[in-house]
C-alpha cells in the first residue's frame, strides 16, 4: 500500500513539472535587460497617494508644492525609478493617485516618495506596498512619450 502511495505522488510531481513549458517567444537579452525572473516578472513598490494633513487653501503654496510635484515625478522617471504615476478618481479613502517605483525594497521607495514637494509638504501622505508584476512594465514609457500630446 506504501509503494502505491509512493508511486501516486511521484506521478503527480512530475505531472505538475511537465505542465509547465518553455517559451518559445522567450528573448534572453531582454529578460535580463529587463532584470525579469522566470516568469517575466519582478519586484517593485506601489505609492498610495493619499490626501495629507496640510489642507492650506493658499493658491501659491498649492501651485509651488504641485509644480515641484510634477517635475519631481519627470525626474523620477528620467532617473528610471518611476515607471508608472497618475491621478486617481473621486473615492471614499482620499486617495489621490498612485506611483509603481522600480526598486525592489520598501525603504528604497520610501526615501524616493520623500523627495516631492507635496509629500514634504503633507499635501500627500504615502503608503508603500511590495508589488510584484511584470519586468516588461518600463518598456510603456517610451510609446507613451510619444503618443502625449501636452507636456506636464
Amino acid at each position: 500500500m506504501k509503494y502505491i502511495f509512493a508511486v501516486a505522488i511521484l506521478c503527480c510531481i512530475g505531472f505538475a513539472a511537465n505542465a509547465q513549458t518553455q517559451n518559445p517567444s522567450y528573448n534572453k537579452t531582454l529578460a535580463d535587460s529587463l532584470g525579469a525572473d522566470d516568469y517575466g516578472m519582478k519586484q517593485y513598490v506601489l505609492a498610495i497617494l493619499k490626501t495629507g494633513s496640510n489642507t492650506t487653501t493658499d493658491k501659491e503654496k498649492l501651485n509651488s508644492y504641485f509644480r515641484g510635484h510634477m517635475d519631481n515625478i519627470n525626474r523620477l522617471v528620467k532617473e528610471g525609478k518611476l515607471i508608472v504615476a497618475g491621478p486617481l478618481g473621486k473615492n471614499d479613502n482620499a486617495y489621490r493617485g498612485i506611483f509603481i517605483l522600480d526598486v525592489k525594497t520598501v525603504e528604497e521607495a520610501q526615501k524616493l516618495v520623500e523627495t516631492d514637494p507635496a509629500v514634504k509638504a503633507k499635501i500627500f501622505d504615502v503608503e508603500l506596498y511590495p508589488w510584484y508584476g511584470s519586468a516588461a512594465l518600463p518598456m510603456y514609457l517610451p510609446a507613451s512619450n510619444k503618443i502625449a500630446k501636452m507636456k506636464p
